[in-house]
């Protein structure tokens, strides 16, 4: 079990500040191949309200400043997103919080936004008309580089308010979401223990191919690849790399 926090000790770093594609280059070379992301989010159902957990399946991407990819000039890749998330591995989640007695709803979409200000109450509408679950500003470009990664990803979006749409709460701030995750941790930590009693020591071939994203999705020449880009990918590309030379 590998613990990585996004923020930093004592949150130091801001969203568009986190440096995703060094997390997960770190991750895959520490030998993790399931990625469980734990993160603080906004809701736009009532259903959903402070407190639930939600084990989202899709994500719409509304960041600009990021660093979206670990391949670019000199080695090109596109890989498949067209579903985020590796079931098994939510087979998995949602079993260990059955457990726990743990309520966690299956299913939603995440909207991801730049940050680190809250939404305006036009983008909240918006976003809630157009039928979206749940809102943050971590888990992409994350999820996107998990796939580049091979890494099988799961996110378990902890709603610690309704943004701004909702009559009763027209304004979120720190103070009232540090106090649902502070609410929250308990089930957290009891959740992630759950989890990792209950994994297999032996990781498990991924249904849609997470852990084979590479296999299909390198378009550049081997002749015309960037050998100093190829030598940064030695972790998250080695497999395809080393078998394609």
């Amino acid at each position: 079990m590998v613990f990585l926090s996004r923020h930093d000790k004592g949150h130091r770093l801001s969203p568009t500040d986190i440096n995703y594609r060094a997390n997960i280059d770190v991750l895959k070379r520490a030998g993790v191949t399931d990625l469980v992301s734990l993160s603080a989010c906004g809701s736009y159902k009532q259903e959903l309200p402070p407190g639930t957990f939600v084990l989202v399946d899709q994500f719409v991407d509304r960041t600009f400043n990021r660093q979206t990819s670990f391949f670019g000039t000199g080695c090109v890749a596109h890989v498949s997103m067209a579903h985020p998330v590796s079931p098994l591995l939510q087979d998995r989640i949602a079993a260990a919080a059955a457990r726990e007695g743990i309520k966690m709803v299956r299913g939603g979409t995440y909207v991801c936004m730049e940050g680190p200000q809250f939404s305006t109450y036009a983008e909240s509408m918006t976003y809630k008309g157009l039928g979206y679950s749940v809102i943050g500003m971590t888990n992409l470009p994350e999820a996107k580089l998990a796939r580049e990664a091979e890494l099988c990803y799961a996110t378990v979006a902890m709603v610690t308010d309704f943004d701004c749409w909702h009559p009763d709460h027209d304004a979120v701030t720190v103070q009232d979401i540090i106090a649902v995750l502070s609410a929250n941790a308990d089930k957290a930590k009891a959740l992630v223990a759950r989890l990792a009693r209950d994994f297999p020591r032996e990781h498990e071939p991924c249904p849609i191919g997470s852990d084979r994203a590479l296999d299909t999705a390198l378009i550049t020449a081997p002749e015309a690849r960037d050998k100093k880009l190829l030598k940064k990918l030695d972790a998250v590309a080695g497999r395809v790399l080393k078998a394609k030379r």
